[in-house]
């Protein structure tokens, strides 16, 4: 199998990268070389790697920017993404794309279904939506759609570095305590996208870590894992605060639980509680692989 990774510098790109299994072969063209919203790209690329399937890493993700950027936002989520599906399609080759917890409201007291109603409450899940709806409605594409939430990696930009840089300039932070969900090691989102690409899965799937948490709760653990592995000097002081207290440009979910179990036993992937996932990322800090 020969898979193209679009987004490979990011942090799900890179993930993907470092978890590839030994029957599959990769192609991870820069940026540079593969812009998503530039369709020559992903033409030349296809024509170059002849991949049997694209996974595609790369999104707008800023929440809070989406608010003023909505054109910037939907012409990498919306646009460029119908005409990635569009010749995914054209020249038979499967999509894998990953969507967001952000296409629901996040008033539910349930964990959302793969077929839950969407309900976006910001730009970005908006965009995000749009994108899925438009990559559903390309004709004849062999697709793989899998939403997550709270995503972090050992590199990039993220909730687990943004504390880890405030708990050793500023020996602590506030943090939202009222909002959950359940973080996911970008590590471990690879890997069941590995797979799903190995059984060839077809339709929507949800994969996060195992577990529940709220911001704050996922706040102190990194504080007590990385004090533990000294990656900290001292314990730093995170105090709990609610949502009222730190308003931002776009909403967020109070409830961001998706329905994993279904989609993890149907492509046989292992799902590690996202205490464990957070002590691989920070040993991954602390000791980089090559």
């Amino acid at each position: 199998m020969k898979v193209l990774i679009i987004g490979a510098g990011g942090q799900l790109g890179r993930s993907l990268q470092r978890t590839v299994p030994p029957e599959i072969a990769i192609h991870a063209p820069s940026e540079w070389e593969l812009d998503l919203t530039k369709r020559e790209h992903v033409a030349a690329a296809i024509a170059k790697y002849h991949p049997n399937v694209i996974s595609n890493a790369a999104a707008y993700t800023a929440v809070d920017r989406a608010e003023t950027e909505r054109s910037v936002a939907f012409a990498v989520n919306v646009e460029a993404v119908e005409g990635l599906a569009q010749l995914c399609a054209y020249a038979h080759i499967k999509l894998m794309h990953v969507s967001t917890d952000y296409v629901f409201d996040g008033e539910a007291n349930s964990a959302y279904s793969v077929d839950a109603v969407t309900r976006p409450m910001n730009v970005y899940g908006a965009s995000k939506l749009a994108g899925e709806e438009r990559l559903r409605a390309t004709a004849n594409l062999d697709f793989a759609l899998v939403r997550t939430a709270w995503v972090y990696a050992p590199w990039g930009h993220n909730f687990v570095l943004t504390m880890l840089k405030l708990f050793r300039e500023r020996g602590g932070t506030s943090v939202v305590a009222d909002q959950i969900g359940a973080p996911t090691s970008a590590l471990n989102l690879a890997r069941f996208l590995w797979c799903a690409a190995l059984r060839e899965a077809r339709g929507v799937f949800h994969y996060t870590d195992a577990g529940v948490a709220s911001w704050y709760d996922f706040a102190m653990a990194i504080n007590e894992e990385a004090l533990s592995m000294g990656l900290l000097a001292s314990p730093a002081i995170v105090k709990s605060i609610t949502t009222a207290d730190y308003p931002t440009p776009a909403k967020r979910p109070r409830f961001s639980l998706l329905e994993t179990r279904t989609s993890v036993a149907a492509v046989g992937a292992h799902q590690p509680h996202w205490r464990e996932a957070l002590r691989e990322v920070l040993k991954e800090l602390k000791d980089p692989k090559s």
